[in-house]
This record gives C-alpha cells, sequence and structure tokens, in this order.
C-alpha cells in the first residue's frame, strides 16, 4: 500500500473513532455538550445569544426570552461572587427590549430565568444573568417561593451528581395578565423548566410547570413528564440525546429520583 494512502485512511480512521464518542446515539449515557440546548428554528437563531453561564432565545414580539438553558455545576453553585442586583438592557441585542421603567410599579417582579444564585462562579457571570433578556415579569410570590424552591432544588442535584443540564421560560395561553410598560412587555401565564442529569443507571429527566400566580404548594404537584412541557411549549428538549434515550426519559420520570429530598 502507498505511503499516501495509508495516512489518508488512518485519518479517516480516527474521525470516525472522534465522531463515534461524541455521538449520543450508541450509549445514551456519555456526557454530550449542549445537551441543555433545545431544537430551534433558523429564525431564533437571529435571537440566540450566548453567555459565561447561559444561553438565551429571545421571543422579540413579546420581549422576553423563549427559553434559557444552561449546565449548573457544583464548582458553579459554589461559587463566592456577590449579588449584583443591577438590572439592565442586554447590550448584545440589537432589538426592542424590556427595560427597567416596564417593571417600575408595574406590580410584578423581575424574574430571573437563569437565577443569579446559579451565576455566583464569575463577575461575569453574575453581571449577563442581569440583562433584561433573561428576564419575566414574575409574580412576587411565585418568585421568591415556590420558583425559588425549585432553583433550589436545581443547585442540590448539581451537588449530588456534579452538573445538572436546565432549560426553563415563560408559556403563553390566555395572555391574561397583558403586558406592563412602555415596551410592552408580555407577562406570563405560566412558567416551565425542564431538567436532566446522569444517573449511575442512566439519564433521567423531569419538567416542572408553574402558573404565574401567588401559592405554595409542595413542588411534587408541580412536576410533570417533559413531553408535557414540550406539548405546552412546542420546543424540543434534549435533542442532542439519541431518540430511544430522549423517547424514554422524556415520556416519565422518576419520583424516587427526584422528589424524594
Amino acid at each position: 500500500m502507498k505511503k499516501g494512502l495509508f495516512k489518508l485512511l488512518v485519518f479517516i480512521g480516527v474521525c470516525l473513532i472522534l465522531w463515534w464518542c461524541r455521538t449520543p446515539s450508541h450509549t445514551g449515557t456519555q456526557s454530550i455538550d449542549k445537551l441543555e440546548i433545545p431544537a430551534y428554528t433558523e429564525a431564533s437563531y437571529k435571537k440566540h445569544l450566548v453567555y459565561e453561564g447561559y444561553e438565551v432565545v429571545l421571543n422579540e414580539n413579546y420581549r422576553i426570552p423563549e427559553w434559557v438553558a444552561y449546565e449548573l455545576t457544583d464548582e458553579e453553585v459554589s461559587g463566592t461572587n456577590p449579588r449584583s442586583n443591577h438590572f439592565r438592557t442586554d447590550p448584545n441585542f440589537e432589538g426592542r427590549q424590556a427595560d427597567d421603567n416596564d417593571y417600575r410599579n408595574s406590580g410584578w417582579d423581575r424574574g430571573h430565568m437563569a437565577p443569579a444564585a446559579d451565576m455566583k462562579l464569575t463577575e461575569q457571570m453574575m453581571r449577563e444573568s442581569f440583562y433584561f433578556t433573561n428576564i419575566c415579569p414574575q409574580n412576587h410570590n411565585l418568585n421568591s417561593g415556590d420558583w425559588k424552591a425549585l432553583e433550589d432544588m436545581v443547585r442540590d442535584f448539581a451537588n449530588q451528581y456534579g452538573n445538572i443540564y436546565v432549560t426553563c421560560g415563560p408559556i403563553i395561553t390566555d395572555n391574561k395578565y397583558g403586558s406592563i410598560g412602555q415596551n410592552k412587555v408580555t407577562v406570563p401565564d405560566a412558567f416551565y423548566k425542564v431538567m436532566l442529569i446522569l444517573t449511575p443507571a442512566g439519564y433521567e429527566s423531569i419538567g416542572f410547570i408553574m402558573e404565574n400566580k401567588a401559592g405554595h404548594k409542595p413542588l411534587s404537584t408541580y412536576a410533570v413528564t417533559v413531553d408535557e412541557v414540550e406539548s405546552k411549549t412546542g420546543l424540543d428538549f434534549f435533542p442532542a440525546l439519541s431518540d430511544d434515550v430522549e423517547s424514554r426519559v422524556e415520556s416519565t420520570f422518576n419520583k424516587l429520583v427526584w422528589l424524594t429530598q
């Protein structure tokens, strides 16, 4: 065999091995980059913003995110950077967006999707988490109550398993709360959060849907399958998983994994 042909065959073989190792279709248990990113269209891609701690696609018509996604690690949970509390417009988005005046005296909280408490590892992560492209009008009781409890749950799982994949955002159905401010920022009817972890037995996922209103219930009452969240949002979560694994983990959730803490 000629030396040039032999080198070409070796190169092709190495490429195939690397492709095989990164493709989720053959085991469904290996760590895969960007598992948290849902499938989205070319139109959405133009509004896709990538930050140090999270990624977001903004719904420009509503002036709130369509989805916010991030992988949270145990290292990030242990971050010590102080909370910023400086909400600001997103300098990287050129279209119309919410600002602080829209929320002032509106009766709605500036509710984080990617929580500031998950962004304590660096000053940049903390600063970027306060961009209005990561914020939705949220009922104060929900923001400081059950939604916060759900955020705490995410951090607990990141500590337990080393990392967790999270995608969350608003649900607009009847738009019964209308909009706020000069920028007409839509107030969501509800919020969703889906999570994925890798356990010794394989991947496990769960979804949560919370109405944008006051109330306090056990987190288990908000728990749904990821399939149910997909039906409410029209989004396709965890598309990087192999089809068989995705179908299995999204159609059910294991209460013994998720709801015993």
